[in-house]
C-alpha cells in the first residue's frame, strides 16, 4: 500500500480554512435577548449576592442584561422546579446550593431529575 505524502503548505491551508468556517459558524450572537437567573432563596443571602454579582458581570461581558428572579422556598424546588419547565434554550439559568441535589431525595414524587433535567456550566464558591 502506498501512502502519499501530503505536503505542509496544503495541510496549513485546510487548517487555515477550517479554523475560518467554525470561527463564522460560532459568530451567532447570544444572548439576542435577556436572560433570566432563578434563584431558590429570598434577596440579600449569600446565594442571592454571589448570582447577582455573577449575573452583573455577564450582562457588562455580553451586553445583554441578566435578570435576577428570587424564588425562595422549599429548600429550592420551587425555583429548581421553575427552572426545569423552563425551554431548554439557554436563556435560563438556575443558581443553587446543594439542597437542590437533596431535596428529591426527601420526597416520594420529586417535581424534577438534578441529573437529568439539568446541564450543569459553572460551579462558584463563596
Amino acid at each position: 500500500m502506498h501512502i502519499k505524502r501530503v505536503h505542509p503548505v496544503y495541510f496549513a491551508l485546510v487548517a487555515l480554512l477550517g479554523g475560518a468556517v467554525s470561527w463564522h459558524a460560532g459568530a451567532a450572537s447570544f444572548p439576542e435577548k435577556p436572560v433570566r437567573v432563578i434563584i431558590g432563596f429570598a434577596p440579600g443571602g449569600a446565594t442571592d449576592i454571589q448570582a447577582r454579582l455573577f449575573a452583573q458581570k455577564l450582562s457588562e461581558e455580553v451586553g445583554q442584561h441578566f435578570i435576577v428572579d428570587n424564588r425562595p422556598g422549599a429548600g429550592s424546588l420551587i425555583a429548581a422546579k421553575l427552572a426545569s419547565d423552563a425551554t431548554p434554550d439557554g436563556y435560563t439559568l438556575l443558581a443553587v446550593t446543594p439542597s437542590y441535589t437533596i431535596a428529591p431525595a426527601m420526597r416520594r414524587k420529586p417535581p424534577y431529575d438534578p441529573v437529568a433535567d439539568f446541564t450543569p456550566i459553572s460551579q462558584n464558591y463563596l
